[in-house]
């Protein structure tokens, strides 16, 4: 009986998973410098809440959050190195690109004032709008 690891016949499968991680892998690090919304959020954060009900469901939908997706973080839990500046009110929104943050909204303003404050960080960033077909 032939290996399932070593048989002939495997190889063909072998070779098409390790393009397949290979091209995975090339994706992962042609996104290491990508933007990135983190979300400082805690349980029991009403605000946290009606920002999940408002913009939750269509952040990653859009454009902004397709640029820039949806990293929660729990209030206390470590930020990354290079953000200098500790959030100590939730929810607080860092918008960071290339492992630099951009700027913050510390709050959530409700729904029309949040994608205009988010507007507003983006022109900071790489972040170009697709022109309407």
């Amino acid at each position: 009986m032939t290996s399932w690891f070593n048989g002939a016949r495997h190889r063909p499968v072998w070779r098409r998973a390790a393009v397949a991680l290979a091209l995975m892998a090339a994706t992962v690090a042609g996104n290491a410098s990508a933007a990135e919304l983190i979300m400082v959020r805690q349980r029991g954060c009403a605000w946290c809440a009606l920002w999940d009900r408002e913009i939750g469901p269509i952040y990653p939908l859009s454009e902004e959050g397709r640029f820039a997706p949806l990293r929660p973080v729990d209030l206390g839990e470590p930020l990354p190195a290079y953000i200098e500046k500790p959030a100590t009110i939730t929810p607080t929104f860092i918008l960071v690109e290339d492992n630099h943050e951009i700027d913050r909204i510390v709050g959530y303003p409700g729904d029309g004032f949040f994608w205009e404050l988010l507007a507003d960080m983006l022109n900071k960033t790489s972040f170009r709008r697709t022109p309407p077909s």
